[in-house]
């Protein structure tokens, strides 16, 4: 899950160049709901616009008009996209990208899965810095699980065990959370 820290960034960068996109397509409305709805569904827009991400900012649209008034405004863009650099990104936010497209379940599912034990200060938002950590505390207990298994089977062969040559990877009961993650 090495790129697991790095979602936050992509989304910072996918949903600006979307909002700039869509922008340059109204420069006059500005970035409307209807606008939004009406680059979606234009055919030729189809190599060019992020599907995934104008449909994460339609379905939140509201969620972006701070001030009511039926446009996202550059303002308001940066204001969202500096929360998400500053403090992170909440369950919710991360499942509604899943939903639309923009990330795989799978790249999705892990931090979800782990959100609260990679939410270290329980603000319930990830950061790209709590993911890297989370992913390092992972990666350590790995090495510390073969470090034990090492030295159980050195063990078994010193008291002459015969089954001490066989491969059979077994880690601590705790050890398929950080597995599963680094996967």
């Amino acid at each position: 899950m090495a790129s697991g820290s790095s979602i936050i960034a992509s989304l910072s960068s996918n949903l600006a160049n979307t909002y700039s996109y869509l922008a340059s397509l109204y420069p006059e409305e500005g970035v409307t709901y209807k606008n939004i709805t009406e680059a979606r569904n234009d055919n030729s827009n189809y190599l060019t616009l992020n599907q995934p991400f104008a449909s994460y900012l339609q379905t939140n649209f509201a969620s972006f008009d701070k001030d009511g008034d039926g446009v996202i405004g550059s303002d308001e863009m940066s204001k969202f996209l500096n929360t998400i650099s500053a403090s992170g990104i909440s369950r919710a936010e991360l499942s509604q990208l899943s939903a639309s497209g923009a990330y795989s379940p799978e790249q999705i599912g892990k931090i979800l899965d782990n959100f609260d034990a990679i939410d270290s200060n329980g603000d319930g938002r990830v950061t790209s810095a709590e993911i890297s950590a989370y992913t390092c505390s992972c990666a350590k207990q790995e090495k510390l699980d073969e470090e034990n298994y090492r030295k159980a089977t050195q063990m078994s062969v010193f008291y002459g065990d015969d089954s001490s040559s066989e491969d059979v990877s077994t880690y601590s009961i705790l050890s398929y959370k950080y597995k599963n993650f680094l996967e």
